[in-house]
């Protein structure tokens, strides 16, 4: 019971963390891009220098997410796997003092102690140092970070989140390209805002207008920036 307890809590961990990444990526692909097109737009109406622009900004941001995401999921695999085996060498070393720390752990969980250390004793039984990563560690041992996994959902994330503007620039007619990308990326970083701050326990409410005004921003320096170097360049 307790061994299930701790990997479903791992699972349900991984999981939300997942999700974190998965929408915090979105929302970096949506205001990156947003703000890569909407400078362009404000140099030049030229489709072909938006859509030239717009690929070049996903294809960087989604390759730098997937980096990224890589090298710090690297570590992290690299800190599990060191954890893991100084509890190796410490089971090795003192099993008994380790199972006198596994009792201590249930007692402290508000078990009696005889039973404390039936549970101990039965998990060490079963799988010493599952046991031992999981309780005190919140690993286990047969579910470690997995670097690729997390570079392509990073990736992945991005580019859904970066085709919003990008399409959204494109499609429409020259007069209504802005509006639409405004209001296409109004409407998705609401969403992320809005999912950002339901995994978190926050109220949705500030989240979500932190993540539009930020966005908005991002694209209002950009466009002006696009104006301003259209002027004097044109």
């Amino acid at each position: 019971m307790a061994e299930q307890l701790g990997e479903s809590r791992a699972a349900l961990s991984s999981r939300l963390n997942r999700l974190r990444a998965a929408v915090l990526g979105a929302n970096d692909g949506v205001v990156s891009t947003a703000g890569i097109v909407t400078g362009v737009a404000g140099a030049t109406g030229s489709r072909s220098a938006l859509l030239a622009a717009g690929v070049a900004g996903l294809s960087a941001g989604a390759m730098s997410m997937a980096a990224g995401e890589y090298v710090s999921v690297s570590t992290q695999r690299d800190t599990e796997r060191a954890a893991l085996a100084k509890e190796r060498r410490e089971l090795a070393e003192d099993p008994e003092g380790e199972l006198d720390e596994l009792t201590d752990y249930y007692r402290g969980s508000g078990l009696a102690d005889e039973l404390a250390r039936d549970v101990a004793v039965a998990l060490t039984e079963r799988d010493a140092l599952a046991a031992h990563a999981q309780t005190e560690l919140g690993i286990d041992p047969e579910a470690l970070t997995n670097p690729w996994e997390a570079a392509l959902a990073s990736a992945a994330a991005f580019t859904l989140g970066a085709l919003v503007p990008l399409l959204a620039v494109l499609l429409p007619p020259e007069s209504w390209r802005l509006s639409v990308t405004v209001v296409a990326v109004v409407a998705a970083l609401s969403l992320s805002g809005w999912a950002g701050a339901r995994m978190g326990g926050a109220g949705p409410a500030r989240a979500v207008g932190r993540n539009v005004a930020g966005g908005l921003l991002a694209m209002a320096v950009t466009y002006s920036g696009g104006v301003l170097l259209d002027h004097f360049t044109g």
